[in-house]
């Protein structure tokens, strides 16, 4: 079985079925199969796939590359008295992009969202013995009101955009709760005061109770009773690890409620602006970005294993990165579990390309789904800001709708307030925490020109000035450059010329970075990419993962000490 592991391993109970693997599976373009009966328990589908890959995947052992507007798939599995004797709840990591959910042929759930986790409680619906569950995914690419992120609207890849997603592309579990259970926490960590305090909502009477470890050692605990709903508890920590970027340091959680026992972790840290500087845990942090988008070969969306996950995170960090944008897509719960044990800082972001920011009922398009990411990754250390849009060009000719981002914006603040958040990375800001810009200038010189005068007297450099005001003082980075073309494939692309030899392609890329390490008003840089995705060919490593220079190579580029950090 692919995908074996726990995909919740922030919020991991004991009892669970993973159902990745083998599932009945069939194409569905005219949209009919529930007016066909599909949903139904003795329907039979005609093809078979390989979960939790899509599939347009090789590995999803289809590999259908053309548009699908709704797939079917369809497994039975085996429950047992004792599975059955509380709640039975049906978990998605991601399916893209109208699910809806049958078991025993009775429809039990439907979600809106191809990007975020999901689940149905289905306790109602399963029985002893043979259980069919099947499901239903529909997806339309070109839809100016459903996100995309990076998928082609082409048939084929082209420019920014590559093979598309459809349907299930996370694992697919079913969990087995108690039916007093813990519904959700949220933690709030504080350094000063070497605490942390939790708020849950849970369902049914009992007592809650947290135990944290550090290194296997108890170091604090609270209790509270409560009758279902809302609590709130401080556990005062006995000893004081921060979480620290390049480092990690995770305090290990205990939760119960009655019979509920969850398996959890947390990083003592906290992140705040100070003028032009960044802090994090009160230390000016130079944040050392790439972008990642997120593809694999093999799997498109889906990494195969879990060790690819880590390595992603292992090859950046071998060229001298701290961190990563996640870039047009909401990343897995399992890549920001490897970020926050390794000291990875990353930015949350949404796949907000394709969706129609011109118009006011945008914000339906996106906000729900935004929302429920907040909620999914609130308590991760690693993620240190967020940013729900990404370059909001001009539609077909049309402005955005700068109330949209407006909104989006307010109610991130109003959801997460312990973190900044970049209304529109690059163009066009509206309101927002941090000013960020993107800049594929290929010169040193003219790249350099265009930040002295921030450092000199507060202006910035933007070619949207027009559309967009920088306010003297505010915290500024560049958050993409570079993107150096660098390959052998004569249809790959890449920013401006490509250097002519090795050495051309090392002096620009060191030229371009030392300009941004040496402003003394700039708190970080993201290099566009870490590696090539199909045609775009300006990563530092392969599609496949191999470097394109030695590493060290280019880590002692990138690590060179910033004039803003401590």
């Amino acid at each position: 079985m692919y995908r074996a592991e726990h995909p919740k391993p922030q919020f991991e109970r004991k009892n669970w079925l993973n159902l990745n693997g083998k599932w009945q599976f069939e194409i569905d373009n005219g949209n009919s199969g529930a007016a066909r009966g599909y949903y139904k328990e003795d329907a039979v589908l005609n093809g078979e796939i390989e979960a939790p890959f899509c599939p347009e995947s090789k590995l999803s052992g289809i590999g259908y590359v053309d548009f699908m507007s709704s797939v079917w798939y369809k497994r039975e599995v085996e429950l047992t008295a004792k599975q059955l004797k509380g709640r039975v709840v049906l978990h998605f990591g991601a399916a893209d992009y109208f699910t809806t959910a049958y078991i025993n042929g009775k429809e039990c759930g439907t979600h809106k969202g191809g990007y975020v986790s999901f689940s149905f409680d289905v306790t109602e619906f399963v029985r002893e013995g043979k259980n069919v569950i099947t499901v239903h995914v529909e997806d339309d690419t070109r839809s100016p009101l459903i996100p995309r992120g990076k998928q082609s609207e082409g048939y084929y890849s082209a420019g920014c955009d590559y093979t598309r997603t459809t349907g299930i592309w996370q694992t697919v579990w079913l969990e087995f709760t108690p039916k007093t259970y813990i519904k959700n926490v949220k933690y709030y960590p504080d350094i000063h005061t070497a605490a942390l305090t939790i708020t849950a909502e849970t369902c049914g009477a009992g007592t809650f109770t947290a135990q944290t470890f550090f290194n296997g050692k108890p170091t604090g605990e609270a209790r509270a009773e409560c009758n279902g709903g809302s609590l709130t508890v401080t556990v005062n920590l006995t000893e004081k690890h921060l979480w620290e970027v390049g480092k990690g340091g995770l305090y290990d959680l205990r939760l119960t409620y009655g019979d509920d026992e969850v398996k959890s972790y947390f990083g003592l840290r906290n992140v705040r602006l100070e003028g032009y500087k960044f802090l994090i845990n009160e230390k000016s942090v130079f944040q050392r970005l790439v972008l990642d988008q997120g593809f694999y070969p093999d799997g498109v969306y889906t990494a195969p294993s879990d060790a690819d996950l880590e390595a992603d995170i292992d090859m950046s960090v071998a060229m001298g990165f701290n961190g990563a944008r996640l870039h047009e897509k909401i990343f897995e719960e399992r890549f920001l579990y490897h970020c926050d044990k390794k000291g990875y800082i990353v930015w949350g972001e949404f796949p907000n390309w394709g969706v129609d920011h011109s118009r006011s009922e945008s914000v339906f398009a996106v906000l729900p789904e935004w929302l429920e990411e907040l909620a999914r990754d609130f308590n991760h250390p690693a993620i240190v800001g967020w940013c729900p849009f990404n370059e909001t060009w001009n539609y077909k000719g049309r402005c955005q709708e700068d109330d949209v981002l407006r909104l989006v914006y307010q109610a991130t603040k109003a959801v997460d307030p312990t973190r900044p958040c970049i209304d529109t990375s690059g163009n066009f800001h509206v309101i927002t925490d941090i000013f960020d810009v993107h800049d594929y200038d290929q010169n040193p010189q003219t790249f350099a020109e265009h930040y002295n005068a921030l450092m000199q007297d507060g202006t910035l450099y933007d070619p949207h000035a027009a559309r967009q005001k920088y306010k003297a003082g505010m915290p500024v980075f560049v958050s993409e450059y570079g993107g150096i073309r660098w390959t052998k494939e004569e249809k790959g692309w890449g920013y401006g010329n490509a250097p002519a030899t090795e050495e051309e392609f090392l002096a620009r890329l060191e030229g371009l970075t030392d300009v941004l390490l040496n402003n003394s008003r700039m708190f970080g840089f993201c290099y566009t990419q870490l590696y090539d995705i199909e045609q775009e060919q300006n990563g530092l490593y392969t599609y496949c993962r191999k470097p394109k220079f030695p590493p060290e190579t280019i880590k002692k580029i990138f690590s060179k000490k910033a004039a803003i950090e401590d």
